[in-house]
């Protein structure tokens, strides 16, 4: 017998160390090649790196939520014949995309050819093992009450897709976990943040702790927009996604920065320096089963209303499915919160540091507007927008946001170019 050692691999992109948010085994599981492993993460991408051996683990090197630097011992394996040592360098593999458009991250395997697609459905896995699946995936199980292990897997080397979870309760299988009944409750559970949770609660403590922020509510008639959303969608291509709201916010608040340059801005605090952006990237704050992640709709100046949409909606499903990478994860310019229609009435949004301003959406009502004459219905949505009252003053805060309101109000004006 012999000892396989697998070292913390580097997973590109100039990473030095990623923090372990899972492990997949315990000492004296059995592994088999191929089997992931353990789930790293790095810049709130999620890499999950597979055993290149069969054997069996003896040793595990770190617990969750520590910080691992690249070629650090992660795994030590028995396996039958001489010893070795896993290249650093070895790939680790990324959960795999539902939809062929989607792309994998960077440092995805590309030794794995089985897919989703044509890979035949594995058993469910047998009560004493765990299954394979992804951090989201098991969030998503639990939140809906499904066993894992009673779920068909699709997935390379025997992994739980969401595909699969989605299908296990589209087949009308009950709820495979107990429900709690109604007697009292008096345990208490400590919980370590890891993973996305924690980067979560770092960069909201950043951004509250050094920004002072003022916050500025404007309501807006929704009601011409919202007829042309519905003429659009209806006379949409097959090939074009559906509109929502958000593409022609994004297209009004280009128009609007491009008058305020100030507002599409990052500010290096401690330099004491504020960069003005030329490039528009508007990072569109989205809820995923793991937390909140904001992939960024890039150089937002130079799309049309349809093809902020389909950017939007391809992050939107990457970051969904864990897969964004870190360029899509990073580098925006200013944000939009969306709530969607849960969005509530007022909401006091916190900015993205180091940014200086978020927009925050609203849910649309229908509410009586006095035209001067007598009450009519109107279709109203409040904008709370925040601001770093370092930059931004509150006339310049209402000046940029009654921008957006006529634009809004008037959507003709947002496809006229100049």
């Amino acid at each position: 017998m012999g000892e396989f050692v697998i070292k913390m691999p580097d997973v590109g992109e100039g990473v030095a160390e990623a923090e372990l948010v899972e492990w997949h085994v315990k000492a004296g599981d059995p592994v088999r090649e191929d089997m992931v492993i353990a789930a790293v993460m790095t810049d709130k991408a999620t890499v999950e790196i597979p055993s290149p051996v069969t054997g069996t683990v003896i040793w595990l090197g770190a617990e969750v939520g520590d910080k691992i630097a690249v070629k650090a011992p992660l795994v030590r394996i028995e396996i039958a014949g001489e010893g070795g040592t896993a290249p650093a360098s070895i790939p680790a593999t990324a959960p795999p995309a539902p939809q062929p458009p989607t792309p994998p991250l960077a440092a995805a395997a590309p030794q794995v050819t089985t897919t989703a697609a044509t890979a035949p459905p594995a058993p469910p896995v047998m009560p004493a093992e765990k299954p394979l699946a992804s951090p989201a995936v098991r969030l998503f199980a639990r939140e809906s009450g499904v066993d894992l292990r009673q779920v068909a897997a699709t997935g390379p080397a025997g992994r739980v897709l969401r595909e699969d979870v989605d299908q296990f309760l589209a087949r009308g299988e009950a709820p495979t976990l107990a429900r709690p009944g109604r007697a009292k409750k008096t345990s208490t559970e400590e919980i370590k943040l890891v993973g996305l949770r924690r980067r979560i609660a770092e960069k909201m403590s950043l951004s509250t702790s050094r920004i002072p922020h003022i916050t500025y509510v404007e309501e807006i008639d929704m009601t011409a927009l919202e007829d042309l959303r519905a003429t659009m969608n209806r006379d949409r291509k097959p090939e074009q996604p559906k509109l929502t709201v958000l593409p022609f916010l994004m297209r009004a608040m280009v128009k609007a920065v491009a008058e305020q340059p100030d507002i599409n801005a990052t500010f290096d605090d401690d330099a004491g320096i504020m960069t003005r952006h030329a490039a528009v990237h508007i990072g569109i704050a989205a809820q995923t089963p793991a937390g909140l992640v904001v992939p960024v709709v890039r150089h937002a100046e130079a799309r049309g209303i349809w093809d902020c949409a389909a950017e939007m909606n391809r992050l939107a499903e990457a970051a969904r499915n864990g897969i964004a990478t870190r360029d899509e994860l990073g580098g925006s310019t200013i944000t939009i919160s969306s709530l969607g229609a849960m969005g509530g009435i007022v909401s006091t949004p916190v900015i993205n540091h180091p940014e200086v301003a978020i927009v925050g959406v609203n849910k649309i009502a229908v509410r009586p507007v006095w035209d001067g004459t007598q009450f009519v219905p109107k279709k109203m949505m409040n904008l709370s927008s925040s601001f770093d009252h370092r930059i931004v003053d509150g006339w310049d805060a209402a000046t940029f946001i009654q921008r957006v309101r006529v634009l809004l109000e008037t959507p003709a004006l947002i496809f006229i170019e100049g």
